[in-house]
């Protein structure tokens, strides 16, 4: 599976250069000079960093092979992409990326089948956007919003692809 790590913005000077809209966490490994990325679009890629440096908090970037305003133009709104499996995971046990979490079952404390995760939503506090599925009565269809905090989600076993939530009454209504 693939993660956006940036996406291509309008060019920066007439060499080539581009701008960056960041989307990780580590851009000062992930855009080394000498990497290599892949691209979405698939044929736009994958492209080699040649050089990288910020100017007033904007990350700019010199690709192989793009050597004029025209060129970057070109690759405008292309997304940078890496495999899930090259982005290393901190210390935290209770750390996951959004990916691992999307499509697992969610199930209450006592077993009752909820739904499905179907996006994180990072507003302030982490939410779970949950599916209802046609366990959920009423609610079938509808989404539900949980608080990603371990009070809420006491459990979350993404190699059985579940995850457990404990919410107090009206929460699921």
């Amino acid at each position: 599976m693939q993660v956006v790590v940036g996406r291509i913005g309008r060019p920066h000077g007439i060499r080539g250069e581009v701008t960056i809209d960041v989307r990780t966490d580590d851009p000062d490994s992930r855009f080394a000079p000498g990497t290599e990325l892949a691209t979405d679009p698939e044929q736009a890629g994958p492209l080699t960093i040649e050089r990288a440096r910020w100017h007033s908090g904007t990350l700019l970037l010199n690709l192989a092979g793009v050597g004029d305003r025209d060129a970057a133009e070109a690759l405008r709104g292309t997304w940078l992409v890496v495999e899930l499996g090259e982005i290393p995971l901190g210390d935290d046990p209770d750390e996951f990326h959004d990916q691992q979490l999307i499509g697992l079952s969610v199930v209450t404390a006592q077993g009752v089948p909820v739904g499905t995760v179907t996006e994180i939503r990072h507003q302030g506090q982490d939410l779970l956007v949950i599916r209802r599925g046609a366990g959920a009565g009423a609610g079938a269809g509808d989404e539900a919003l949980v608080p990603f905090v371990a009070a809420l989600v006491p459990e979350v076993d993404v190699a059985a692809g579940r995850l457990v939530i404990d919410p107090p009454p009206g929460l699921l209504d």
